[in-house]
């Protein structure tokens, strides 16, 4: 087995054992729902860092509360009106017997935190009028009726509307493997999945460039968001609110930059064994590789949120050399999420009469 750090073999969330991952989309508005399944209650935290955050469930992660963990993790489109996703996401799984036992005769208690993004557009409230309220929750069912271990990139699930500045955004995803990093000499699994909808720009000025392209990783089949590299030559745009972002000053572009109108969600994972304040510190990381792949990044109007989560499946050892490992985790876990963003944008392609993709970009 080569020793190289490499993407995972299927360069997925789920190169994390244990995870699947499945999504939904409606038939007519550009929305979407993307479910994370763990396999049972797994230690979990979560980092916020946008000025228009979306959230629910998220105090049940934090260390010193009783759980300290999740059973599933929803992303969805709808704005807050999206976030009875995770509602039906925990019902089913109650269902299922799924969940935190209470005492006999009461149903399991799952605890599934939700994130949403901003998809809403002109004919969401005729929609909503006509199937009696946001439909995110049957698209949450269907998404986690089809959670396994593969699934698609771009304009998918939680990602179906979302926009990349000016450009299409999506869903995307990414995984590393650390050689031998494991207390007991084992590989440690590192991955993320990302729903990329920021008001920055994901784009180097004046070129198909990702920000994110010091991070990208070769595969088996190739390079993979493109393998495009800035011109060393090109002069560097000192403007902070770049033109491909939909941050302006003009008032044409004002609706479009209004708080709580955008932003990335998503989940860092791993298989190295951490308790619920460490995965804090992993989201807390990871999220760094928000600011990695987007310019700007954790302004006013995103709501960014970085979810984390361990399988247990490594031991991470203890004192220093637990620490050292962690920190090597959260580092990995940030250039995941921003592959992840890249690879949402890739991946995406257009909807009618919406913004273009980075593949019809000339």
């Amino acid at each position: 087995m080569s020793r190289a750090i490499r993407p995972g073999p299927r360069n997925l969330l789920t190169d994390v054992a244990g995870l699947s991952v499945g999504h939904a989309r409606h038939a007519t508005l550009a929305t979407g729902v993307t479910v994370i399944l763990a396999p049972g209650r797994v230690p979990a935290g979560a980092d916020v860092r946008g000025g228009g955050p979306g959230t629910r469930e998220i105090e049940a992660l934090s260390a010193e509360n009783l759980v300290g963990g999740l059973h599933a993790l929803v992303l969805s489109g709808g704005s807050a009106l999206g976030l009875g996703a995770g509602d039906a996401v925990a019902a089913a799984l109650s269902a299922r017997g799924e969940g935190l036992p209470m005492a006999p005769g009461l149903p399991p208690v799952p605890i599934v935190p939700s994130a949403i993004l901003f998809d809403l557009a002109p004919g969401f409230a005729e929609t909503f009028a006509a199937e009696g309220g946001p439909p995110h929750p049957r698209l949450a069912r269907e998404a986690l009726a089809a959670a396994g271990p593969d699934f698609a990139l771009g304009t998918v699930g939680a990602g179906t509307g979302a926009h990349a500045g000016r450009i299409k955004g999506g869903l995307g995803s990414a995984s590393v493997v650390l050689p031998g990093l494991g207390a007991d000499g084992r590989d440690v699994t590192v991955a993320a999945l990302v729903a990329a909808n920021p008001v920055g720009s994901v784009l180097i000025p004046g070129s198909r460039a990702f920000w994110a392209w010091p991070f990208e990783m070769e595969g088996p089949e190739g390079w993979e968001f493109g393998g495009l590299r800035p011109d060393p030559h090109a002069p560097r745009a000192p403007d902070p609110l770049p033109e491909e972002g939909r941050l302006s000053l003009a008032p044409a572009d004002a609706p479009a930059a209004e708080p709580g109108r955008a932003t990335a969600i998503g989940l860092a994972a791993t298989d190295l064994a951490l308790t619920s304040a460490e995965c804090r510190r992993l989201a807390m990381m990871a999220q760094d590789g928000l600011a990695r792949a987007i310019r700007p990044a954790h302004t006013p109007m995103d709501g960014d949120t970085i979810f984390s989560l361990s399988t247990e499946a490594i031991p991470a050892g203890d004192a220093r050399g637990r620490a050292l490992r962690l920190a090597a985790v959260g580092s990995a876990a940030a250039d995941c999420v921003a592959r992840s963003v890249a690879r949402a944008v890739h991946a995406a392609t257009a909807l009618p009469n919406g913004r273009p993709a980075w593949r019809d970009l000339a």
